[in-house]
């Protein structure tokens, strides 16, 4: 169960829009005219006077369950979903209709309200985007719902403009944190993919990254409309975690090469203070017989470079 919420300032074109649809079905409804679709729309319009300095009086919500819920999901239970759905919102005393549609395989309802109450008061939407996941996360637990699955498993060629593109920017970050292991990588990895990204800076000076947003095919998303986990905070701190760790592999390998270089300067002394080969390493053409011969430890390149100073700022 996923929810999509609009405003908008049409009543008249929400309405269409809602039961245009092939076997539209109004499940629920309240204070509503119910009649054709100007009568409707002239009912929201009514209510909407009491508070007319208000430019986006619609609220829209599209509300969808996965297939594997549809023999469950019927009209009733549906519409008590939704209903209960709003009150967890804070969409109470005020106009509604629910519109069930079947025109696609996941089962889904559309919400229009009138945001002016029945007290001619604005319903807030403060933080309603945050709410809304929270929500329908209560809700999807609270009936036994199916949760949603992995979006790369997504069929994006369903999609249509900006969720297409939103969905394959998922997708092609989600490949480029498995091949990168800093910025300028996760970058690269990002544009062989067809995602431009972008830091948005907080000063003109651009010292302070103030968030990231990923473009494809003309469309710009924040890092937080993708994923909650690709702020750039969240992101940031993983590059960092990762060079860190890798910094400290080499460290341990700087540590245990100047302990063997440390042991080979030992001169070695033999036990038998007859033996004519006495101080020379049994490696090569003098060694017995039954001498177990060594190869030396390969030096690690990375262990003679030099640290790099960070930069204060950031830029890629």
């Amino acid at each position: 169960m996923i929810g999509k919420l609009k405003k908008g300032s049409s009543f008249g074109g929400c309405i269409r829009y809602v039961t245009g649809k092939d076997e539209a079905k109004i499940i629920a409804s309240d204070d509503v005219l119910l009649g054709t679709n100007a009568e409707m729309a002239q009912s929201f319009e009514l209510q909407r006077q009491l508070n007319p300095r208000i430019k986006k009086p619609v609220g829209h919500i599209a509300l969808s369950f996965k297939p594997e819920d549809k023999p469950r999901l019927t009209d009733e239970f549906m519409a008590k979903i939704a209903i209960e759905y709003m009150q967890m919102m804070g969409i109470t005393d005020t106009q509604f209709i629910i519109v069930r549609h079947h025109n696609t395989d996941n089962p889904h309802c559309h919400i229009v309200y009138n945001r002016i109450n029945n007290d001619g008061k604005l319903i807030s939407d403060r933080n309603d985007y945050r709410r809304n996941e929270q929500v329908t996360k209560v809700l999807k637990s609270k009936y036994g719902l199916t949760y949603g699955t992995d979006k790369s498993n997504t069929n994006t060629r369903k999609l249509r403009n900006a969720e297409r593109a939103k969905y394959e920017i998922h997708n092609a970050v989600k490949g480029a944190l498995k091949a990168a292991d800093s910025w300028q990588k996760f970058k690269n990895e990002l544009a062989r993919r067809g995602v431009h990204l972008e830091l948005v800076y907080k000063d003109k000076e651009r010292t302070k990254v103030q968030g990231i947003r990923f473009s494809k095919d003309g469309y710009s998303f924040k890092g937080t409309q993708i994923c909650r986990e690709y702020s750039f905070g969240k992101l940031d701190a993983m590059f960092e975690g990762t060079e860190n760790h890798l910094s400290a592999r080499a460290n341990s390998t700087q540590q245990y090469e100047q302990g063997c270089r440390k042991n080979e300067q030992v001169p070695f002394v033999s036990e038998c203070s007859q033996d004519p080969w006495g101080g020379i390493s049994s490696i090569g053409l003098f060694a017995p017989a039954n001498a177990q011969t060594f190869e030396p430890f390969p030096e690690d390149e990375s262990a003679k470079k030099k640290k790099k100073k960070r930069r204060r700022g950031f830029s890629l």
